[in-house]
């Protein structure tokens, strides 16, 4: 996607897209590195994931100004994902497909994409669409909000949004979404290990029990770090995992 002099050597980088935070997700490991590698070339900061999860793991902990989607994604597909971004952020999402019907166009802006571009991408076409949404970008895009405080530990958007009693908000996986589901339908009741494993994975009989701790041990580390509390989850020897649905 570099222009080049005699057909082996790129230019000196240009700087076009100096500081914007591009966040690509693609699941072609060849097209989604050299999409990566064009836009630092232009001077965008940019990282490349290669799922809807990926994306929104990166979100709890960090931000970014746009975000390069591709539809054909593979679990959620990105016409999910964009409508979900709309939901939280105030970024700019532009959106790529092989498939360029003006229904399929008209659809990605309704949900919330501001670029819908067609592949095969040109760099110098996504950089110009790039330039032009930044300076419609309002100076600071924060990817978490803030949502009114009510004392109480609740999910919103889909269940995609961890909502805190002190008004913070996380941006939960799917896995950790079908985790706290399961707990939250039944607060002061222990759910036991196979529940749970059923609600976080499409396969539990291939589940490694084992990952269900990590799971926990992630999460908790996530919320003490991006809300300031201590996630209300207890485990209980024998018998699974409590909500105790306290703020603590």
């Amino acid at each position: 996607m570099q222009d080049e002099d005699d057909g082996t050597t790129p230019t000196t980088a240009r700087r076009d897209l100096h500081g914007l935070r591009v966040w690509v997700v693609e699941d072609d490991p060849e097209l989604l590195a050299l999409s990566v590698d064009d836009l630092r070339w232009r001077g965008a900061e940019a990282m490349g994931l290669d799922s809807a999860e990926a994306l929104y793991r990166a979100l709890a902990v960090g931000r970014c100004d746009i975000v390069v989607l591709d539809v054909g994604l593979p679990g959620e597909d990105g016409y999910a994902v964009a409508r979900h971004l709309r939901r939280i952020a105030d970024i700019g999402i532009v959106m790529l497909t092989g498939r360029g019907s003006s229904h399929e166009m008209a659809h990605g802006l309704s949900l919330g994409a501001d670029v819908y571009l067609v592949k095969p991408l040109d760099g110098d076409l996504l950089a110009a669409a790039l330039t032009s949404l930044r300076r419609r970008l309002p100076a600071a895009a924060p990817i978490a909000h803030a949502a009114p405080a009510t004392g109480t530990w609740r999910l919103q958007a889909d269940g995609w949004d961890l909502c805190a009693p002190n008004g913070a908000v996380l941006a939960i996986t799917r896995a950790e979404r079908g985790f706290l589901r399961a707990l939250l339908a039944a607060p002061g009741r222990p759910v036991e290990r196979d529940a749970l494993i059923a609600a976080v994975t499409d396969e539990p009989w291939d589940f490694d029990p084992h990952r269900l701790e990590v799971l926990v041990h992630r999460l908790r580390t996530r919320v003490r770090g991006g809300i300031g509390l201590t996630l209300p989850v207890r485990a209980l020897r024998g018998a699974g995992y409590l909500w105790t649905d306290e703020a603590f």
